[in-house]
């Protein structure tokens, strides 16, 4: 017995290494679910504990599974992904000694498709529990929690976000400030040549955007959960300290070093490192034989800051995780027929950097060495104006006899921005996806041991939207469209 169990964990910590290189966007940058079987049913898992990741959900649930073993890896791919440009940018009349030429008056994207590349990623799970006596367990569960991932390699979306290198920036006849061109040739050209009254306005190409442009955020999340059974046995509370690894990079953001405060601290950095803890709570109940009822609440996860991106997000690289709320219940209509639903909720609007509104006057950030508290990187800095997020989640599994078990769900949830104002800087994470459908299917080779896949299809999302304090009256729509395959054994004790 012992030899096999070493034997597990040792295939379950190989499996779990590949964790960190994980990324997933489902709702917001959470997993629609945790655990093979979860998954399959849209994530429902607070009142219907099926396996020990029942712990990345409500850790009350791990005291109904006895002793166990769980690995799983699912197969995602958040793809097409990307941002559509509209060609209604503002322009302006400027005029030259033959006559006014028409020109864009200001930042915008060069219109048409970008689509971002790198298309499948690999996310291992592992959840282990033993229990200490009849009432109460302890256990360990690993895995991811999300992320966001994007990378435009053809063409920089904020290529028009800066001057040309060198180019001088002074005053236009109404007054208004931009860059200088030459028109004596019957076509602009940039003025590089110094000129009394002028700026530099790109020394050296130092806000020159460059390919490939994205980000990557990735997230390993570790439980180690208590339970105890309580006086009557068919009740259960659990606690878990979390421990969170996370790793972030960014790559061709060198337009908004111009509106931050720590401009070597925005882009092209490399990977960067941040670890924090948080707590989880959760308590279980069965109500009668056939009704039962789970609630969990795991706090925000206080994460140590980005030092390295100190200049893009909020507070000087802070990227906490935000809590999240579950209630659930599971009501069995037949002895082998089980109905799940659960209501998430997750608290991105308390998590600055994903929070903020960047519907502000971002000029001012370009201007004076005193900047305003909400640019890149200062107390108050912009971030990509999500709102909070609920989930709905109705699961159900059957069993048509005592070895096979079949699964399916589909999942809701609310926008993710607090307005379409708010759409551009959301190129770096379009996570529009709203609707999930799951099916999936478990059969037990034995007494001990079963396997289970599953399967979610996350239909095309498209969110229009622009950005007028980036690029005035331009509209544009994010999109995204997601795959996830998902294969687990379990194994009991």
């Amino acid at each position: 017995m012992k030899s096999s169990i070493k034997g597990a964990l040792a295939v379950a910590v190989t499996v779990v290494v590949g964790l960190p290189s994980t990324a997933s966007a489902t709702n917001g940058y959470f997993s629609h679910g945790w655990g093979v079987k979860s998954k399959a049913m849209a994530g429902v898992a607070t009142a219907l504990p099926l396996d020990t990741l029942v712990s990345a959900t409500n850790p009350a649930g791990m005291a109904f599974v006895g002793d166990s073993f769980d690995v799983g890896v699912a197969f995602f791919s958040p793809s097409p992904r990307g941002y559509e440009a509209n060609s209604d940018y503002a322009t302006q009349q400027v005029q030259t000694a033959s006559g006014s030429i028409t020109m864009p008056a200001g930042s915008f994207v060069t219109p048409g498709n970008y689509e971002s590349g790198r298309d499948w990623f690999l996310i291992p799970s592992f959840g282990y529990n033993h229990r200490l006596d009849e009432r109460s367990s302890i256990g360990v569960s690993v895995f991811g929690n999300g992320g966001m991932n994007t990378k435009y390699k053809k063409r920089a979306p904020f290529e028009n976000f800066a001057a040309y290198p060198n180019q001088r920036i002074g005053a236009y006849p109404d007054g208004s400030m931009g860059p200088l061109y030459d028109f004596s040739s019957g076509r602009p050209v940039p003025v590089t040549d110094p000129i009394d009254g002028t700026v530099n306005g790109n020394p050296n190409g130092l806000y020159s955007a460059t390919t490939p442009t994205g980000i990557n955020l990735e997230q390993l999340f570790i439980e180690i959960p208590y339970s105890y059974k309580l006086s009557d046995g068919k009740q259960s509370i659990g606690i878990a300290p979390v421990f969170a690894i996370q790793r972030f990079e960014a790559t061709g953001l060198e337009p908004f070093k111009q509106l931050s405060v720590r401009p070597d601290k925005v882009t092209n950095n490399g990977v960067d490192w941040s670890y924090g803890v948080g707590l989880h709570l959760g308590w279980y109940g069965e109500i009668n034989d056939r009704l039962a009822l789970g609630a969990s609440y795991r706090t925000t996860v206080w994460m140590s800051k980005f030092d390295d991106y100190a200049g893009l997000f909020a507070d000087g690289g802070s990227f906490d995780i935000p809590a999240m709320f579950n209630f659930g219940l599971a009501f069995k209509a037949q002895p082998n027929l089980t109905l799940a639903f659960d209501y998430q909720h997750i608290f991105y609007d308390e998590s600055h950097s994903i929070a903020n509104s960047n519907d502000v006057d971002v000029s001012a950030c370009q201007r004076g060495v005193v900047k305003p508290s909400y640019c890149l990187g200062a107390n108050s800095g912009v971030g990509f104006g999500w709102d909070s997020m609920d989930v709905l989640k109705l699961g159900v599994k059957y069993d048509p006899n005592d070895r096979l078990s079949l699964m399916a769900g589909v999942s809701y949830n609310t926008d993710f921005l607090r307005s379409d104002r708010q759409a551009l800087f959301n190129i770096l994470a379009p996570a529009t996806v709203r609707w999930h459908l799951t099916a999936g299917a478990a059969y037990r080779v034995n007494e001990r041991d079963e396997f289970s896949f599953s399967i979610a299809y996350m239909p095309k999302e498209t969110l229009d939207g622009s950005s007028p304090t980036l690029t005035q009256n331009q509209t544009g729509s994010l999109y995204m469209e997601q795959l996830e395959l998902g294969v687990g054994w379990s194994h009991r004790f």
